[in-house]
């Protein structure tokens, strides 16, 4: 038996109208900039996404490491256990974006098996096997105390039965909004807890796919994976999940995750506006900046990531750019030989700042903070 869908309030239709009338500005807006400035907003956004999730689970790397790791820079100052764990992620989370416009698609245990191996194939063992159902208990222990099991999971054997009836509900359109369903195959996956390890993850993932195949946004705009990656969102994530009960429970009334997901999304959808909105002025800048300087105006990917990122690689801005590595590393030179940019580290491990040189209106505009608004109109989350 899984959870039953709950019925929304009046005040839940106003807030998923919110959201739906912010995405479909938001697309309209990613449209009708230039395809380098979507881009690199979709790769910083896929690796905030991965960084979060990753580090609910406790595994620690900043967003720019991620995005170094996903241009495959090896010289990026991370334990080997957070490298793993990130370039895991990143793979299945990447999967999963390949799957957003795939026809003839369906859900079925082999797929999701498959993106667990990708993520926990590399901490196979023959107690925690990857890919493949759990023959055992498991538990999640309390944040504050991993000695006390806050949930104890379905047994073992029950397991099999209750994954054929999610990917059946998965496989099953019953009229419920896209973004309720994806928000509730969350909620039954990770309280099924199919896995040995990794469950967290993989019910995020789920909802990341779901909201995907919706249609409305790119994949990489879509994720609420960043949002319950806040500290203090993460803290009440748990609270929430904690609510359901020590036990698997299906026979009650889940609106509390209902409502805590869709301000999941229209806080996302805040941010990741607000996001745009700020590369949109900060790129707009750059241009403003480069022209009277005789700059190359290809320097202006380079110069936005150093604004809203913090940093920039040689290896970034010449995929991003489409530049050999002599290109991209005279670029940079030039760049830091102005006082425009700041070298940092040495051979491979080089990388850039802003410079003393760096408009300062830029940077004014790339720090300055969003702030959001709670859907439900109580204090801000």
């Amino acid at each position: 038996m899984l959870y039953p869908t709950p019925s929304l309030t009046p005040a839940d239709h106003d807030v998923l109208a919110e959201i739906e009338t912010m995405r479909e500005s938001l697309r309209h807006q990613i449209q009708s900039r230039p395809a380098k400035w979507a881009q690199g907003l979709r790769k910083f956004l896929t690796a905030d996404a991965v960084a979060a999730s990753n580090s609910i689970e406790g595994f620690r790397v900043s967003t720019a490491d991620v995005q170094d790791l996903m241009d495959g820079e090896r010289d990026v100052d991370v334990s080997d256990e957070n490298r793993a764990e990130t370039l895991a992620y990143r793979q299945m989370m990447t999967y999963v974006q390949t799957l957003h416009d795939v026809t003839h698609f369906s859900y079925h245990s082999s797929l999701l098996n498959a993106l667990h191996w990708m993520l926990q194939g590399h901490r196979h063992t023959k107690r925690k096997p990857a890919g493949q159902w759990r023959g055992g208990p498991v538990y999640v222990t309390d944040p504050r105390d991993p000695t006390i099991a806050a949930y104890t999971a379905p047994a073992a054997d029950e397991v099999p039965e209750l994954m054929d009836e999610l990917v059946a509900w998965l496989n099953t359109d019953d009229g419920t909004h896209p973004l309720v369903r994806a928000a509730m195959a969350h909620l039954h996956l990770v309280s099924i807890h199919p896995w040995a390890d990794g469950n967290g993850r993989m019910s995020r993932s789920l909802q990341t796919l779901l909201i995907a195949r919706e249609g409305v946004l790119a994949p990489e705009f879509s994720s609420i994976e960043a949002w319950l990656g806040r500290p203090g969102n993460t803290w009440e994530y748990y609270r929430e999940l904690q609510r359901r009960g020590g036990t698997y429970r299906p026979d009650q009334d889940v609106s509390g995750w209902i409502r805590f997901n869709l301000t999941a999304y229209h806080q996302q959808a805040q941010t990741v506006q607000g996001r745009a909105n700020r590369s949109t002025e900060v790129w707009g800048l750059l241009l403003a900046f480069t022209g009277p300087t005789g700059l190359d105006e290809r320097m202006v990917s380079g110069l936005h990531d150093v604004a809203v990122v913090g940093r920039i690689r040689r290896s970034h801005y010449e995929q991003a750019e489409g530049l050999t590595r002599q290109q991209a590393q005279r670029d940079l030179r030039d760049l830091a030989a102005a006082g425009i940019l700041e070298s940092v580290g040495r051979t491979r491990a080089r990388y850039y700042t802003a410079g003393p040189r760096f408009p300062e209106d830029v940077l004014e505009v790339a720090r300055r903070p969003m702030t959001l608004s709670e859907p439900y109109g109580d204090a801000v989350g």
